[in-house]
Parts: C-alpha cells; sequence; structure tokens
C-alpha cells in the first residue's frame, strides 16, 4: 500500500529559537534554548518549541520521531502526558459492540469453518493467474480477539472512530465528486470473480473474521502492522478507507497517511483518503518494502485502485 505523503509543508517560525552563527549544517544554532533529550542547542531549525512551556525538543529526538514540523499547535510529553496506550479491554461485548460485529462469538467460529471448506474447494476450482485471494482468519477465536483489541487500541489511541467505509463529511469533497468517469487514462475494473473475493471479505469483517494482523506499537514508528500468519500473494486485506476531501484541500497538510482516491484529468478535481479522523487498520499499514537477505528490497504489499472503490492486497 503505497501511502503518498504531501510534499509541501509550512515551516513555523516557532521552530526558529535564538539564533547565532554555529557549524551545524544549517548554519544555526541557539544559546539559550536546547533540547531536553540531548542538550543541545544545534541544529536551530529542526528545534522544536513547546507552545505551552517554551521547551525545545529536536524533531529526530522525539519518539515518536517528527519527520516534518506539525502545521498546527504542538505541545511537548511533559505537557500532553502522553503514555504508551493500554491494551483494549479484552471484553467481547466492548470488543463486538466497538466493530458493530453481529454475530458472537461461537457463531462467528462456526460460520468461519463453514466458509473456509467452500472457500477452499472454490478456489481449487476456479484458480487462476493474478486472481485476487481472500484472507484466512485465524482459527482461534480468542487470537481474533487480540487481533481486533490491537486495532482498537490504535484507533483509540490516535483519536480514530473505527470505519469500514469512504466517508463523505460537511466542508469535504461531495459523494458525487468521487467519480470514475473523472480518472485520468480510466480506472480498473475489478473482475466478477475479484468482486466476490472482496464481498467475502467484507461479510467474513462483518461476523469479526479479521485479517490475521496484529497492530503493535514501536517507540520510533509509532503504531504500525504486522502479519500474524503466513498470507498467501495476492491476498486482500482490506478496503483503505476515511473521509474522502479534495487534494488541493490537503495540500499543506501534516497527515502521514493521506492516499489517492482519484487522480483526475483537472488537478482541482482530484481526490485523497484521509483516514485521520475516520478509519481501520489500513491506517497503520506503513511502508511496503522488506528486506530479503540478500540485502534487496522486496514489495509486500500493494494498492489497486478499482470501481467502485479501493482494495488493498
Amino acid at each position: 500500500m503505497a501511502v503518498p505523503k504531501p510534499t509541501t509543508m509550512v515551516l513555523r517560525r516557532r521552530t526558529r529559537a535564538p539564533k547565532r552563527y554555529s557549524e551545524d549544517e544549517d548554519g544555526w544554532g541557539c544559546d539559550d534554548v536546547y533540547c531536553e533529550r540531548c542538550g543541545s542547542g544545534d541544529f536551530g531549525s529542526k528545534l522544536l518549541l513547546c507552545d505551552k512551556c517554551d521547551k525545545g525538543y529536536h524533531l529526530f529526538c522525539l519518539r515518536p520521531i517528527l519527520v516534518s514540523v506539525p502545521k498546527g499547535y504542538w505541545f511537548c510529553p511533559s505537557c500532553t502526558n502522553i503514555k504508551q496506550p493500554q491494551l483494549f479491554p479484552l471484553v467481547q461485548t466492548k470488543i463486538v459492540d466497538f466493530f458493530r460485529i453481529r454475530r458472537s462469538s461461537e457463531s462467528m467460529e462456526n460460520q468461519s469453518n463453514i466458509k473456509k471448506r467452500k472457500r477452499t474447494c472454490s478456489l481449487a476450482v476456479s484458480k487462476r493467474k493474478r486472481k485476487l485471494l481472500a484472507y484466512n482468519p485465524t482459527e482461534d477465536p480468542q487470537r481474533r480477539l487480540e487481533q481486533m483489541a490491537s486495532l482498537a487500541t490504535a484507533l483509540k489511541a490516535s483519536g480514530t472512530e473505527y470505519s469500514d467505509g469512504l466517508t463523505y463529511r460537511p466542508g469535504m469533497a461531495l459523494r458525487s465528486a468521487n467519480c470514475a468517469a473523472l480518472e485520468n487514462g480510466g480506472m480498473q475494473i475489478l473482475p466478477k470473480e475479484d468482486i466476490e473475493t472482496l464481498n467475502l471479505c467484507k461479510k467474513m469483517m462483518e461476523k469479526g473474521e479479521c485479517p490475521p494482523l496484529m497492530v503493535v506499537f514501536d517507540p520510533v514508528e509509532g503504531f504500525t502492522v504486522q502479519a500474524d500468519r503466513y498470507i498467501k500473494d495476492l491476498t486482500i486485506i482490506t478496503e483503505y478507507v476515511g473521509d474522502v476531501d479534495y487534494l488541493k484541500n490537503r495540500e499543506n497538510d501534516d497527515g502521514d497517511s493521506m492516499m489517492t482516491l482519484l487522480h483526475a484529468s483537472n488537478p482541482s478535481k482530484s481526490l485523497v483518503i484521509c483516514p485521520d479522523k475516520r478509519s481501520n487498520i489500513a491506517r497503520f499499514v506503513n511502508g511496503i518494502n522488506n528486506f530479503s537477505p540478500d540485502g534487496r528490497k522486496k514489495q509486500n504489499v500493494k494498492c489497486v485502485r478499482s470501481r467502485p472503490g479501493l482494495v488493498q492486497q
């Protein structure tokens, strides 16, 4: 899943501490403001000042690291009292309610076994080149609860509401703006078999049969996603969802997980998916390359934009 990042950032003056000439790479340092983590006043353009206490922190000294200057107000860890997120309670009723699951755990398990037997047979008969595959949910219902709890923890900690579809909010793009005919060069159309596979995945999600993925917290990279078991190539993981907005409205946005939805011939009509307020596990899939033992990069996740929605593999 390739997540494009904004290329235009606004450097706020609050990163410019009182200056003196020095030998650092920016040519600036500071006499009376220094980083609370490393104690240095060098690299003044990367020394971020808290909007509450005026203490300084280098972008690269924060955990997780900030790759760019925040667009709005920024408060240091001491002023925000940020703590490592606590696990979402592993209470089945809360998990079921959080994800709006329609059936009980026992029913989900029985249906999972039935669906898996049917799906295994159908895929063996109709297998063809480049056919998209439905994911296989974890068989242990308790482990599935833990997987969903990890996602719920990350969503709650980041202030993101769970959503399983594209959302159109007042002041953003209208639903009618998401028109495939506007796509520059046309848009891929999923074959009937792949649409059926996608719909199967959606139905499994509705029953709590989630993909075998865990959301974990890394002190440097923040929330990331790990596979909880082996996943075959060309397996559908999830749809990328969130608020739909015009790209022109987000060119200076410091969001780190926006995804192109519509690349229109007329740039003013191009759309992006913004998952910072409403999203699913796709919000936390960071990076698409793994390093193989021989040192080469290997793509392990990719994104397919198709009508009527967007599918992740």
